[in-house]
């Protein structure tokens, strides 16, 4: 029976590797002579300005029944709403995330006066998210600030386009395995052939601090918005690549 030649089962083999689901395990492939290849495990990154924001804006008021208290979150509500579409926010860029009126735990207000605790029997909360253009973000926290949103302030950055970036990363960190290969190719005394394998391994974003929310109670209104900058996003990508050598 012929033998095919080695180049031409490897070729096959990374064939179907590719062909299986992309979290599949990588096949294990030893360098040595027999086999004429070398394979390179290399990471690389990028970083980007984030382009989009979701502020996350709410606020908690109360009242002595919840019939009062209702009233009063239901006027603030609305009048956070409207200050955002009144500014030109799109509607569907504004998602409710959580709305509850409940009854105030005594815990909560042990420090306060008899009469305080009276005005505080029951509480609404709410709260939105609101996405828009990074540079935006000041602008949508102070709108909702002053419209009475007194638990506001945690920002989510990203970017429109995740895939960019991160297929950027990719390439720099195939680029990078390329280089290594290379190096190895000449320690070996041979010549770095064709790419016959790759396998792209997304890596998680470590967890970045988060802009807390604002102190409860009625804020006083800012006369300009906060300085608030978009953070820089980074992607990364490990790359487990497979060449030829000649």
């Amino acid at each position: 029976m012929k033998t095919l030649p080695l180049l031409v089962v490897a070729l096959m083999a990374a064939a179907l590797a590719t062909a299986a689901p992309a979290f599949a395990q990588a096949p294990t492939i030893q360098v040595n002579r027999e086999n004429r290849t070398i394979a390179i495990t290399a990471t690389d990154k990028v970083t980007a300005i984030a382009d989009t924001a979701t502020v996350h804006i709410g606020f908690i008021a109360y009242g002595p029944d919840s019939d009062a208290a209702y009233a009063t979150g239901s006027r603030i509500s609305n009048a956070i709403v409207k200050s955002l579409t009144a500014a030109g926010v799109p509607s569907d860029a504004i998602e409710s995330e959580n709305q509850n009126v409940s009854p105030v735990q005594e815990y909560q207000i042990d420090k306060l006066t008899p009469a305080e605790k009276a005005q505080r029997k029951f509480q609404v909360v709410q709260s939105w998210t609101v996405r828009t253009p990074a540079d935006d973000a000041a602008k949508i926290l102070d709108l909702a600030v002053k419209a009475g949103a007194n638990q506001s302030g945690q920002i989510d950055w990203s970017l429109k386009d995740e895939n960019a970036p991160q297929a950027e990363a990719a390439g720099k960190a195939l680029q990078r395995a390329r280089t290594v290969a290379s190096e190895m190719a000449k320690g070996l005394s041979v010549k770095l052939g064709a790419l016959i394998y790759a396998n792209n391994e997304t890596q998680a974003e470590p967890p970045h601090p988060l802009m807390q929310a604002m102190t409860k109670g009625r804020a006083t209104a800012a006369p300009v918005p906060l300085a608030i900058n978009p953070r820089r996003i980074e992607k990364s990508a490990t790359v487990y690549a497979v060449f030829a050598i000649e």
